[in-house]
């Protein structure tokens, strides 16, 4: 099969690579039907993560199965599937309590970007759709898999609620997905944080009420002002950089909750500042897997679109092009098809 390999900073390359088999009986093999690019390729392909040796990427996929193992029976050939970045076997004690993300079995994908994926723990990592979905439902589906799921947590982490004002710090595909996400739990006010005209636009489409163009202190002036001088209930932190971090906190009011799924980097929380703010904090990876079956409907039934993040189609051949056009911010997501 063919599938994208990065080599070095800006250097991803399309390369003949060997067919995944199923290597336990927890295993499924699937066809791709559309995978993506993540902001958080973004990290290597800059250097700001390293490279120590030539690896495939993506972790982001839905696709049809083509084999499962012995022990496979929740999914079987010819299903089409929606699976999670974080693998999860669904039965352990992290799982049932719904953080199937740090599964005691998790593995986290990183070979999506490819024709096929063999997916370790399939049985309950892939939930599969009762027929097989119209391709203009592939793209939200996709979504589903990452960039949806995380700003669903986004929002589920900072307690949003039927009523109240929710921040979301980060204008992209996960950012975005997370205005979804906070007027799907009733926020009624929604005020993005973004410089870009095409994504203030979307961000509205999604249900921003409001659109600050500021960043750091001055972001933060910006939010109590239009709070009346308190802060937010909640805020989104979809971005992962130690300034965005500390907008995020800087933006809650007193009692009020961050919830905070961008990947850190160079983020450093001081003890003593959040102790006395009453801030709850609450992140990590996506527990993507507790909420696929609810996102999946909503998406089959129209109710979502968050496939809309995607704003650059190409063939999978021409990856490379899909990173530059993301790092060039060209792009919000670019989706691939193999």
């Amino acid at each position: 099969m063919r599938g994208a390999v990065i080599h070095a900073p800006g250097d991803v390359r399309f390369e003949t690579l060997d067919d995944p088999k199923i290597l336990e009986p927890t295993d499924a093999v699937i066809r791709t039907a559309v995978t993506c690019v993540c902001g958080t390729d973004l990290w290597p392909w800059r250097g700001l993560d390293p490279t120590d040796e030539a690896h495939p990427m993506g972790h982001e996929y839905v696709g049809f199965v083509e084999e499962v193992g012995g022990e496979v029976t929740s999914v079987e050939p010819g299903q089409f599937v929606v699976g999670s970045f974080a693998t999860s076997d669904n039965t352990c004690a992290n799982c049932r309590n719904g953080w199937q993300s740090n599964c005691e079995n998790r593995e986290f994908m990183s070979t999506c970007q490819a024709e096929r994926v063999r997916i370790p723990q399939a049985e309950g990592t892939l939930v599969a759709t009762d027929e097989v979905p119209g391709e203009e439902f592939w793209p939200g589906l996709l979504a589903v898999s990452d960039v949806m799921g995380t700003g669903w947590y986004a929002a589920d982490a900072a307690e949003v609620r039927p009523g109240s004002t929710a921040v979301v710090v980060g204008d992209g595909a996960v950012g975005l997905c997370a205005v979804i996400a906070a007027k799907e739990m009733g926020a009624e006010r929604i005020i993005a944080m973004s410089r870009h005209e095409s994504r203030q636009k979307l961000a509205r489409e999604f249900g921003a009420t409001d659109i600050v163009t500021e960043r750091g202190e001055d972001g933060v002036a910006r939010i109590k002002e239009m709070t009346g001088g308190i802060g937010a209930d909640s805020v989104l932190e979809c971005v992962g950089t130690g300034q965005s971090m500390q907008q995020a906190l800087h933006s809650a009011r007193p009692g009020g909750n961050v919830g905070f799924v961008g990947l850190p980097h160079e983020v450093a929380i001081d003890g003593e500042e959040l102790f006395f703010t009453h801030v709850g904090l609450r992140g990590g990876p996506a527990p993507v897997r507790r909420y696929l079956p609810d996102l999946i409907d909503r998406v089959l039934s129209g109710r979502i679109d968050p496939g809309k993040v995607f704003d650059l189609t190409l063939p999978l051949e021409q990856v490379a092009e899909g990173y530059r056009a993301m790092d060039e911010r060209r792009a919000i997501k670019t989706l691939l098809k193999p």
